[in-house]
């Protein structure tokens, strides 16, 4: 006796393909609402840390890190110079700042250590927090060495590292006038991890799915 083939009905084949679009919207849902959180996270870092700067400004009349008084409020703690800069740069060189300070650390890290002794930051010692997509945050004063950073930066800046293009775009946008080189969020692409604040910004932004971006925001 022979059988005839049995294959799928049309009715079938269209709920298995209602399925699969059900699951393919559900991912890219799933995947949209990851990426605002990372967003969110983002600015709310650079808020949190100007508030906190602030904060610390307003009890003790003193920036953090630059701080000429910090070795007497704290026991372990160590002085800035006081001259109103925060010097060194956000990711100290590259290697990003240690948990346990010298005198010689630089400024840019004795201000985590100050902002954690003060609470307004959690934790403890000089060790640089990330993102929330792993990138170094970091505060310095211009690009470092006292002249303008991304086209004109003069002043302290708050920097956020290994932001993928649609994030960074999204947090100019949010907090600022979504220009690369211009208002008082500025960007530049980067190629390496945690790259030093460029004297310029390095042209338009560009979402390709692929470009990586650091983030200053002036404080």
């Amino acid at each position: 006796m022979k059988y005839g083939q049995k294959g799928f009905t049309l009715v079938e084949i269209a709920i298995v393909l209602v399925i699969i679009g059900l699951l393919l919207g559900g991912i890219l849902k799933g995947q949209e609402m990851i990426t605002q959180a990372k967003i969110k996270n983002v600015v709310a870092d650079f808020s949190g840390i100007s508030a906190a700067y602030y904060g610390y400004q307003d009890r003790y009349r003193a920036i953090p890190g630059d701080d000429p008084n910090a070795d007497t409020r704290w026991t372990g703690a160590f002085k800035g110079n006081g001259n109103g800069q925060v010097e060194g740069t956000y990711n100290n060189g590259g290697a990003g700042c240690p948990t346990t300070l010298t005198s010689s650390s630089p400024e840019t890290c004795q201000w985590w250590d100050h902002l954690r002794r003060a609470g307004f930051v959690s934790g403890s010692g000089g060790g640089n927090p990330f993102n929330a997509v792993t990138g170094m945050l970091g505060v310095q004063t211009g690009n470092g060495s006292g002249s303008t950073a991304l086209s004109g930066f003069a002043g302290l800046i708050v920097c956020s590292a290994g932001l993928p293009d649609k994030i960074a775009i999204a947090v100019d946008t949010q907090m600022d006038d979504g220009a690369i080189d211009k208002g008082t969020v500025r960007g530049q692409a980067q190629t390496s991890p945690n790259p030093a604040i460029a004297a310029t910004a390095s042209g338009a932004y560009q979402e390709t799915g692929t470009n990586v971006y650091t983030l200053c925001r002036a404080l």
